[in-house]
């Protein structure tokens, strides 16, 4: 003991190279508030757990809707927390630094996304799934169109776009934490992926809204957090303008001198605005609200959040080429690595710690939605309706129990599949939010909004579309330098009437539900 030396432990332990030397305490500062947030998160999803618990209803209901007892804040908050990826705190600004304010002016429409939400969708799924005790929208659907075949393939499309999608989360997050901690990028892998699937197996759909709540909350905060750093590396917002203006004058205006023409806007505009309403994450939060009163809150609260976070965060992206003025080979030759050396060059360890916390609780927050969204479609889509169909009971014990052993096995998938990370991850996300509008924009506005849409329509509308689109974005195939999702949604809008006008409405449909104005005909002998 008496030959102990400080700067010798920390040199023998498998630590990140910053951490084995004197400065170890600084070295480890990044990574005490996420680790503070993570418990945090931890202990509200096991106080969820236990109040969802008191309030009875069975478990299906607690577990994968929460007893519908959702407020207007954790509403709003939940569903932009799911809305809002990783990849926009990392990819989108990464792309706004390489482009100017052009990918901004686009981000704008992002403001819609709630709004058209709750608006369009919010009332009519909530009384409808409550008619129906319906807790996931296959539920909404099967009931909709009585077309098993369906309802097991749009679980399935779920289910695979949303792997994708968590795929996404997992490498963003795990990047972002390589890159300002100095842990690998294993390392970061393992603690979201812990963190995740504890969150979404111990509070479910209830304990995932609130701490997407907590997570919505430190997003905003992660922002303010980024914006003073960059503000005061740069000398302020016009010191930043100026060099903008002198070096890159092209990045203020709206089409980004040719990087930003019109058709992308238009199918940016579709993609992460007017269709997103359709996402299955999203539509499912408009199931899970307490009263009319609580949905109205939600829009209000929602709307300047999301436009707040959304608008603000790309434009820190803008205002980072006032501090990272090298070329994109300097920084890796990736955008994504551009918000992460923001971070780490304009902020000290401490704070660099809290302003990661943001991008990182918006991967959390997107992978456990989209878990217990992944473990309804498999769980209570698919096998209870089996069961239920063969009039086999299920004991409730035994469904809780598969619920989280499926989500605990999803958790552990994504993971696996995420230990070799792929590149860009903000075009990965939009893939998946592609194929997901594509695959449900027509059979669900067409499902609660047009009497005459039946299941052979939305069953060709749901396969034709996804195909088409798939296949478009893998021989990257364009029209008119057009996103694939013009394509698909197009192919979609073109089955779903042709397979209306062929196809008739099945006799198991549950039309009074939908359309309570169409009375059932009397049978006559």
């Amino acid at each position: 003991m008496d030959n102990f030396s400080l700067d010798g432990f920390l040199e023998s332990l498998p630590l990140p190279q910053s951490l084995a030397s004197p400065s170890a305490i600084d070295a480890l500062a990044p990574l005490a508030p996420l680790v503070a947030f993570l418990l945090v998160a931890l202990i509200v999803s096991i106080v969820v757990r236990g109040r969802t618990r008191a309030a009875g209803g069975t478990f299906v209901n607690r577990y994968f809707i929460g007893n519908r007892a959702l407020g207007g804040f954790v509403l709003a908050m939940t569903t932009i927390a799911t809305y809002g990826s990783v990849s926009s705190f990392v990819g989108g600004p990464g792309q706004a630094w390489s482009i100017g304010f052009g990918w901004v002016y686009m981000a704008v429409v992002q403001v819609t996304a709630l709004v058209l939400l709750y608006g369009i969708f919010g009332k009519k799924m909530g009384l409808i799934s409550r008619k129906l005790n319906a807790v996931t929208v296959v539920d909404v659907i099967r009931a909709r169109y009585g077309s098993n075949a369906l309802a097991n393939l749009s679980a399935v499309v779920i289910v695979l776009f949303f792997a994708a999608t968590m795929v996404a989360q997992f490498v963003g997050g795990a990047k972002l934490f390589e890159a300002v901690t100095g842990y690998s990028y294993v390392i970061g892998l393992a603690l979201f992926g812990v963190a995740v699937v504890l969150f979404t197996t111990i509070g479910g759909f209830r304990g995932v809204a609130v701490t997407d709540a907590l997570c919505g909350i430190m997003m905003l905060v992660g922002i303010v957090v980024l914006a003073c750093g960059i503000l005061d590396a740069g000398g302020g917002y016009e010191a930043i303008m100026q060099s903008i203006a002198v070096y890159h004058p092209e990045m203020l205006e709206p089409f980004s001198g040719g990087a930003m023409p019109p058709s992308l806007y238009l199918t940016q505009w579709l993609l992460v605005g007017v269709f997103t309403f359709v996402l299955p994450q999203s539509v499912v939060r408009t199931m899970g609200y307490k009263n009319t009163k609580s949905l109205h809150s939600a829009m209000i609260w929602g709307t300047v959040i999301i436009g707040a976070m959304m608008i603000g965060v790309t434009s820190l992206g803008v205002l980072s080429a006032g501090v990272l003025t090298g070329d994109l080979a300097a920084y890796g030759g990736s955008v994504d690595n551009i918000i992460p050396e923001a971070i780490v060059t304009t902020l000290p360890p401490v704070v660099a710690g809290v302003a990661i916390i943001g991008p990182v609780a918006a991967s959390i927050s997107t992978v456990s939605s989209l878990l217990i969204s992944s473990s309804s479609a498999i769980i209570k889509d698919v096998c209870l309706h089996a069961c239920a169909e063969r009039g086999i009971a299920v004991r409730e014990g035994k469904v809780a129990f598969w619920s989280q052993a499926v989500t605990l096995a999803l958790g552990v998938a994504v993971f696996a599949l995420s230990v070799t990370p792929p590149d860009v991850i903000w075009k990965i996300n939009m893939f998946a939010f592609g194929g997901l509008e594509t695959a449900f924009f027509f059979v669900l506005v067409c499902g609660l909004f047009w009497k005459r849409a039946n299941a052979t329509g939305a069953l060709w509308s749901l396969v034709g579309g996804t195909v088409a689109y798939c296949a478009c974005m893998a021989a990257g195939f364009k029209v008119a330098d057009l996103h694939q999702i013009v394509i698909g949604i197009a192919v979609a809008a073109a089955l779903m009437v042709l397979g209306t006008l062929v196809g008739k409405q099945r006799k198991n449909a549950r039309m009074e539900v939908f359309f309570p104005e169409e009375k059932p005909q009397a049978q006559t002998a």
